[in-house]
């Protein structure tokens, strides 16, 4: 056991030369920072480009990295908001992962003298978790998701003497003339703080909106709800786009139907902004209505 410990070491500010020579005799990467305060992590993806399998918390790139085929984590939660308790918790978790899992694995040898489940770890190191945080993989992210697609709708917004770009601007005016005169006529939405909802509920809600110059077309009407845990609004779970059921005169009527997947007390709204196929993203035009 002690040779194996003296190789669980901390090496964050260690120069580059000195680390290059440690990270060849470390097994396991030993990282706890206080939650959530770790900005990236990158002695730890350091270590994973060399073979070496990690344990820290779920917070900076170990969030996004982790398999427990290939390492080990602390949760990313917080069990208490003392954090000296909280520390006293996570020494005793590591200690005894280090006892239970860790070590056994570690000292689990054959009659050559290998762990074969240690070693595929490490071999899942190198395959599943590396490859995933080099910089060919951040540039293909960047051009995938980014470039091309702003190539794309350049080019397409050039064509035919800049057709489209004048198209989105003429309707960008339309939109932001006649924004003011869309009017919420009517709205039905569940009071869960009043009867809170079941499993399984089945619910209706509708929201009826005069439109006045503004086509239905041009409009994304959507239903949105996010549980209430400790008179807090945690993030959103439900987010669906409506379809315009009918038109009554000038009158929309949008209505929604969804079963609840979860039980309590939630916050729910009705969310409107404009909606064009030319529209990269909802920020490009800030516009919104809550009902």
């Amino acid at each position: 056991m002690p040779q194996f410990i003296s190789k669980v070491i901390f090496l964050d500010n260690y120069g580059m030369e000195m680390a290059k020579k440690l990270v060849q005799g470390v097994d396991i990467w030993l990282n706890t920072p206080t939650r959530p305060l770790e900005a990236s992590g990158t002695s730890g993806e350091k270590a994973i480009m060399n073979g070496v399998v990690n344990f820290s918390v779920l917070d900076g790139w170990w969030a996004e990295g982790y398999r427990p085929d290939a390492g080990w984590a602390l949760k990313e939660e917080r069990t208490f908001p003392n954090q000296q308790f909280q520390d006293e918790l996570d020494s005793e978790t590591i200690y005894n992962v280090l006892e239970d899992e860790i070590i056994p694995m570690f000292y689990a040898k054959d009659n050559r003298g290998l762990s074969s489940k240690w070693i595929s770890f490490i071999k899942n190191t190198i395959s599943g978790i590396a490859p995933i945080f080099t910089m060919k993989r951040q540039l293909d992210d960047y051009f995938s998701q980014y470039y091309y697609k702003l190539y794309e709708r350049t080019e397409k917004l050039k064509a035919d003497d800049y057709s489209a770009a004048k198209k989105l601007a003429s309707w960008k005016i339309r939109m932001l003339r006649n924004w003011e005169s869309i009017e919420i006529v009517h709205v039905e939405l569940p009071n869960s703080t009043v009867s809170p909802m079941s499993l399984g509920e089945s619910l209706t809600s509708e929201v009826v909106l005069k439109l006045g110059d503004v086509n239905p077309d041009d409009l994304m009407i959507e239903f949105v709800a996010g549980q209430r845990v400790n008179d807090q609004m945690i993030e959103p779970q439900v987010i669906h786009e409506l379809k315009l059921n009918r038109m009554e005169g000038e009158n929309a009527v949008y209505s929604f139907t969804v079963t609840t997947t979860r039980s309590g007390v939630f916050d729910i709204a009705f969310r409107i902004t404009p909606k064009h196929p030319l529209l990269p993203h909802r920020q490009d035009f800030n516009l919104v209505k809550w009902a």
